[in-house]
């Protein structure tokens, strides 16, 4: 499905992006892995290795722009071009009402899990062009669609994502780089382990589904993967 594409995800160290970094390496993509967590990062990398695969580990903190050009030209003088991108680094973040919630807080998780987006998407998409085209997978959050208490930082920030993918998708789509937005719900990853641990918010969270449990990564990597080849070739923008 990706054989011999070349294709960037961020936040690999753990969870989805780890996921998507194997699933990209099964379907026969050449992946460079990034993430601010070096040691984790490089275990991915080892993994995809491990299991046959091509893979690079380049650190990155996605909410610095100079980070994610860097990025981006490291996985082109390495590989030779940018097919494919996934922008999946994020942060839970605080835990509070919107007049409670701590400006920090706050500009960390924008940082993140919005701008960060826009940062990778800027030089990911002029990289493309470049070769002739690609595909950008952003992770959103079922919290791109609906709110949550306690939660408006990055509430806010995963609907800035669905809005920026949009218009990048209309700005885009004509010149071959296609844009879509994976809104996953709860996956059984680090982020929400601490709230896992809490047998009623499980119960809460489990709930909430209708298929009755949390998701697991590998779930999302195969949509990712799909949206990434050439088999979504007609979807973008959603």
């Amino acid at each position: 499905m990706l054989k011999n594409k070349v294709a960037l995800v961020t936040g690999a160290s753990s969870g989805i992006g780890r996921a998507i970094a194997l699933v990209w390496a099964r379907e026969g993509a050449k992946v460079v892995v990034s993430d601010v967590n070096v040691q984790a990062g490089e275990e991915t990398a080892a993994l995809v290795r491990a299991a046959g695969g091509d893979a690079i580990f380049v650190a990155a903190d996605v909410g610095k722009p100079e980070d994610c050009d860097a990025l981006v030209q490291r996985t082109v003088a390495h590989y030779g071009r940018l097919d494919v991108a996934c922008n999946n680094a994020g942060i839970g973040g605080p835990q509070a009402p919107t007049a409670d919630y701590p400006l920090d807080g706050w500009a960390q998780v924008i940082n993140i899990n919005l701008s960060g987006v826009f940062y990778g998407m800027k030089y990911q998409i002029a990289a493309m062009l470049q070769g002739g085209g690609g595909s950008v997978v952003n992770i959103a959050s079922i919290l791109g669609a609906v709110a949550f208490p306690t939660a408006p930082a990055y509430t806010a920030a995963k609907h800035g994502v669905l809005g920026l993918t949009k218009a990048a998708a209309l700005e885009y789509s004509a010149h071959g780089v296609r844009i879509n937005a994976v809104g996953p719900a709860f996956i059984h990853t680090p982020m929400i382990a601490a709230l896992e641990q809490d047998a009623g918010v499980n119960a809460m969270l489990v709930g909430a589904h209708p298929i009755g449990r949390l998701g697991q990564p590998g779930e999302v990597a195969e949509l990712v993967a799909w949206l990434g080849s050439d088999r979504a070739s007609f979807v973008t923008g959603a």
